[in-house]
């Protein structure tokens, strides 16, 4: 049988995930002149933990900023990034060709497809204490769009997280966001305004219980598969990679089972990987990460499962960084399947995240990616720090929204589904002492720590852990609370508590690549027809420099990806 004959399909370049680094793949491929692509997605939806996000894409220099006034440089933003990232973790070709190239991938999707995105003004770089820091403009997020102009595929467009929905229905972005849940002057009027378009929508509400227009992470999927829909590239759903086929060292195409028949797709030019990182095996979290950990604190969507970093093992992939992930509290709500991201509400000034002796142990206000490895650094079968909780009080509750608990405006304490206590999720006291006894913490230790932030509320000062001394910490502080944003007391009967856990939005580690995002073997060598991007290949920016370190990287290296399939110029 010939090696032509073995092929069930076959396509110039086979694409595997469908999360923004491998839609920007394939769009690009097909705008650099190859344009018989095929995309394949493991699950019946498309999007992957790219949809699931925020949707922030990371980039210094865009144009969105530049046509704003912002004032960056590649040098500056290297000055910054290396502060944080050694040689060692991430080499300069790679952090070179990221930022070089960031820019040049965000126009060739402007100038030729649907994508389109939003400077964010006002959200810090996530260190903005050091040199070449920028407090805002270096995040984008994108443009809302309709989801109707995805045709009827937009019932298998996956879904911005919950949490980015009011009412669990209605879509808002970030910049939404931090106006609703901290409830800033005129957050009402946003409300008002997005409950009214979503009521007064009727041909959509017959169609639909979600609100037409999409925003965040969804939003920006479905910019890319319209964009890709334009140009009749397609996708399968329900294919899921089995096996990377290579022959005499090269790659040169995949097996896949699609509604549950086995296939092999030759890729004649390429092989790209961007089908996430290892999240959701268990049994690779026990091999790889740091304890406490379970997938099911993760997240990332379900579907990421370390097929392709399996099989980049297998091929003999030179891996770094398997031991990490992109790191954030999570809040698993009993009855929601994905656990949700604790960024803005424990930072708000009032509350305080403590371990089981009742103390504090890190910034709470500080990014999300740092609280988590301090937590890891500091916990020990000493002075454990899981479980954690995040303890508030009556003012608190009325004032901000805590994971699915509305302030006590909206939703009182009686309005509570009793299985948040009963199932160990909440818990609420008239007392310090109570409720720390309710969540089997030292209640000597939670009084202490509690009076010490009393304090700290008073004075300004947080003396144990600076909490609201940079730009970062103060973005979800609240500006209303003097004479620091970040701190407030702990003060108001009932007191209540949440469990956080020491979770994830998807792991970082994976197969190392070039500057054209070629797939490197251990000996240093080009596996010849494979490449990876996203969450799948090794960090570009593994310290989480700003808001949208995953899917700038992920993007730009499917645009590198692409130019070195077809051999573009840009």
């Amino acid at each position: 049988m010939g090696a032509e004959q073995q092929w069930d399909y076959s396509f110039d370049v086979v694409v595997v995930g469908s999360g923004n680094g491998g839609m920007t793949a394939a769009l690009c491929c097909y705008e650099m002149g190859v344009k018989d692509v095929l995309l394949v997605e493991k699950s019946d939806r498309f999007g992957g933990t790219s949809s699931i996000s925020g949707g922030g894409v990371w980039i210094p220099c865009n144009r969105y900023a530049r046509a704003a006034g912002a004032e960056d440089s590649v040098d500056k933003a290297r000055t910054y990034l290396r502060q944080l990232i050694t040689e060692e973790e991430v080499p300069d070709y790679q952090l070179d060709a990221y930022l070089e190239n960031g820019p040049k991938m965000v126009d060739f999707l402007h100038e030729r497809t649907r994508v389109r995105y939003v400077t964010l003004e006002h959200y810090p770089d996530y260190y903005t204490n050091l040199e070449g820091a920028m407090e805002g403009h270096r995040s984008m997020e994108p443009e809302t769009i309709d989801a109707d102009e995805l045709g009827e595929e937009w019932r298998r467009l996956r879904r911005t997280h919950p949490m980015m929905h009011l009412g669990g229905l209605i879509g808002f972005t970030q910049v939404e966001a931090a106006l609703l849940v901290g409830q800033q002057p005129g957050w009402w009027k946003t409300a008002l305004k997005l409950v009214w378009d979503y009521v007064t929508d009727v041909p959509w509400r017959l169609k639909d219980k979600y609100a037409r227009r999409l925003a965040t992470g969804c939003a920006g999927v479905a910019r890319l598969r319209a964009s890709m829909q334009d140009r009749d590239i397609p996708l399968w759903l329900d294919s899921a990679m089995t096996r990377i086929v290579d022959e005499d060292g090269k790659v040169t195409g995949i097996e896949v089972m699609r509604h549950g028949k086995p296939l092999r797709i030759q890729a004649r030019r390429g092989v790209v990987l961007a089908a996430g990182g290892f999240e959701h095996n268990q049994e690779m979290r026990e091999q790889y990460l740091p304890k406490p950990t379970d997938h099911r604190w993760s997240a990332g969507t379900l579907d990421n499962t370390g097929d392709a970093i399996r099989e980049g093992i297998r091929l003999g992939a030179k891996m770094h960084r398997l031991d990490e992930a992109w790191w954030c509290n999570t809040i698993s709500v009993p009855g929601e399947e994905i656990p949700r991201l604790s960024i803005m509400e424990k930072s708000y000034p009032g509350s305080i995240v403590v371990n089981p002796a009742g103390q504090r142990f890190s910034n709470e206000s500080q990014n999300y990616m740092a609280f988590q490895q301090e937590t890891f650094e500091k916990h020990s079968e000493e002075n454990p720090c899981h479980p954690t909780w995040q303890i508030f009080d009556a003012s608190f509750r009325a004032s901000y929204f805590v994971g699915p608990l509305y302030n006590s405006k909206f939703m009182p304490d009686w309005a509570l589904p009793r299985r948040y206590e009963e199932e160990g999720f909440f818990a609420r006291a008239d007392s310090i002492a109570e409720l720390a006894r309710k969540i089997d913490v030292d209640p000597a230790g939670l009084q202490e720590t509690v009076r010490k932030m009393n304090e700290y509320a008073a004075s300004g000062e947080d003396k144990d852990l600076q909490r609201g001394d940079s730009a970062y910490d103060r973005y979800y502080g609240d500006p209303r609370v003097t004479p620091n944003p970040c701190l407030g007391p702990v003060a108001k009967a009932p007191f209540y508590a949440i469990k956080v856990d020491p979770g994830d939005f998807g792991t970082q580690g994976g197969m190392v690549i070039n500057a054209d995002a070629q797939v490197l073997h251990e000996d240093g060598h080009v596996i010849e027809g494979l490449y990876a991007t996203g969450n799948c290949a090794a960090p570009t920016l593994p310290c989480y420099p700003g808001p949208g370190s995953t899917l700038g990287p992920a993007m730009t290296f499917a645009y590198q990806a692409a130019k070195a399939i077809t051999g573009y110029r840009d």
